[in-house]
């Protein structure tokens, strides 16, 4: 086996985004382009030299193809070996647990989340560090710095490596070890779960639907769920993991979700339903005839998080994104614990969670997770979920109401305006920047602002400081607006408008009747169809 050093240049637009570098597939499949960016990586961290590295992916078109890449890059620039999954496949939390149980010096996750894939869809290259967690920006800026000077690669003249069974193989002097990718992870929520007690319930009659979306917690899903806990045969559908998810889009919301939802609102729905995305680290949760959203799921776990095992003495604080709902806050202050407020990005979660500061975490984006892992994990919130209905004994629209009574209810919706002009929508973003100082004290749509500014966020671990975060709108009431262009998507922008209020008396209203006044002031305040051209978002979570 030989090792080819190849002469490259600079690709202008390979910097990692929150969640690491997004471009559609094509782009990836160009010559040198994935292997510019792995190089950078290597090169970004300090090299690969002895060390030892998880690798595995969602599954997506070009996944098992990049996958060989890594692999004989990794070899040529001496790691001494990597941990892969049976066909290159590892959910992101599951390759977080490998990267901390076996005590690696990080990992290569092959995904773009909840992005759709194929051969015209998205693909993505992330690094996870030593702590299971994604790269903070220290490192990802040092990543990117590497893809503006790189002049060579790397990469080992070699067969592909058969990826198909667990086992050891040999790259070079480089040790290949491909393992079941579920088996380490069930292990670990059965530590953290009460499984007698799910098992019971569904012993019991009760009856889910868990919607996979041929993406990659299909297999986990039903190895779980199924054969270990005892969900009927067939609770999990569209569980094989397909190139192109089947042709879907795999966002576990309820647009792209809308079987699901057509179920779990029907007559005939079961008790409880749940859908998991690309990569498996979000969520959607329903149930009979009633939606969780995400804000309001990560504040019911943080309610009842004793009755888990693994929870049982409490929690040493809590800890969301700026964007999600402040139903998460109210649970704290009657717990008695911190709750931190941080920029959107798994990654600003991962120094609380190293810290002991926070055990839980959760994003209005379907994302939710605690310190078994650096990453938000979907099937964990489930298994969540199943704990605590297998201990109340009571359905999800009881626990709700139960919890509204409790803390109020903080209406929330996300609308998301899709592939809007990219000049248009920094314009947009310009100009509201430019009225922040003035909005205080005037009033839209009948809501006074009482407070208008661009967040930042402190870590109070390490002290580094985010900056320009997104912009907020705060409204007499409790009701607030915050304005973010996505840093995911990987065509035109996406311009996201958060919108909240909050109500102590009426628990039962549509949240988008609640939220019309302030879905009002937003347009006033930042003329969106103006400026878009769009009359409605393309998407409403």
């Amino acid at each position: 086996m030989k090792i080819d050093t190849v002469a490259t240049k600079p690709i202008d637009g390979q910097k990692p985004g929150t969640s690491g570098l997004r471009k559609k597939t094509p782009e990836f499949q160009q010559p040198h382009y994935l292997e510019n960016f792995v190089q950078a990586i290597w090169d970004g961290i300090g090299g690969v030299k002895g060390k030892t590295l998880v690798l595995g992916g969602d599954g997506r078109h070009f996944n098992d193809r990049a996958a060989q890449v890594v692999l004989r890059m990794a070899a040529a620039s001496g790691a001494a070996r990597v941990i892969v999954g049976v066909g290159a496949l590892l959910s992101t939390p599951a390759a977080s647990n490998l990267i901390r149980t076996r005590g690696t010096d990080g990992g290569i996750i092959l995904s773009a989340s909840h992005n759709p894939g194929g051969p015209k869809g998205d693909f993505g290259v992330k690094f996870n560090t030593a702590n299971g967690g994604p790269a903070p920006e220290s490192v990802t800026n040092a990543i990117h710095d590497a893809t503006t000077t790189i002049t060579e690669y790397r990469i080992l003249e070699a067969h592909d490596v058969d990826l198909s069974s667990p086992g050891e193989r040999t790259l070079g002097d480089m040790v290949v070890e491909v393992v079941d990718p579920v088996e380490a992870y069930a292990a670990l929520m059965e530590e953290i779960f009460d499984f007698d007690a799910i098992a019971e319930l569904f012993a019991s009659g009760f009856t889910m639907r868990f919607d996979a979306m041929h993406a990659i917690t299909g297999p986990y899903a039903k190895a779980i769920l199924e054969d270990r806990l005892g969900a009927a045969k067939g609770s999990v559908v569209n569980a094989e993991p397909k190139p192109d998810f089947g042709g879907g889009h795999p966002d576990p919301n309820p647009i792209w979700a809308k079987p699901l939802m057509d179920l779990m609102m029907g007559a005939d729905a079961p008790d409880f339903g749940a859908a998991s995305d690309g990569d498996g680290d979000r969520n959607m949760i329903v149930g009979r005839g009633v939606y969780v959203t995400p804000s309001d799921s990560v504040a019911v776990l943080a309610a009842n998080a004793t009755l888990v095992p693994r929870y049982q003495d409490g929690l040493k604080g809590v800890a969301r994104s700026m964007p999600t709902s402040r139903a998460l806050d109210r649970v704290a202050e009657k717990l008695g614990i911190d709750c931190y407020e941080t920029p959107t990005g798994w990654k600003f979660f991962g120094n609380l969670l190293d810290a002991g500061r926070a055990t839980l975490c959760g994003e209005e984006s379907a994302g939710t997770g605690s310190d078994h892992v650096r990453e938000k994990d979907g099937l964990w919130a489930v298994l969540f979920w199943l704990n605590i209905l297998a201990v109340r004994k009571i359905s999800v629209a009881e626990l709700m109401q139960d919890h509204w009574r409790t803390f109020g209810r903080n209406y929330y919706s996300r609308h998301d305006y899709e592939d809007v002009d990219a000049g248009a929508a920094k314009g947009l973003m310009s100009e509201l920047h430019a009225q922040i100082p003035t909005l205080p004290g005037t009033e839209e749509a009948g809501l006074r602002v009482t407070k208008a500014d661009e967040f930042a966020y402190d870590d109070p671990v390490d002290g580094s400081r985010a900056t320009a975060q997104g912009l907020r709108v705060h409204f007499d009431g409790g009701g607030r607006v915050v304005f973010r262009l996505s840093g995911t998507g990987t065509a035109g922008a996406t311009l996201r408008v958060y919108l909240e209020t909050y109500d102590r008396e009426v628990l039962d209203d549509d949240p988008q009747q609640r939220l019309k006044p302030v879905i009002a002031a937003a347009d006033a305040i930042a003329g969106i169809r103006k400026r878009t051209g769009r009359d409605e978002p393309d998407v409403i979570t």
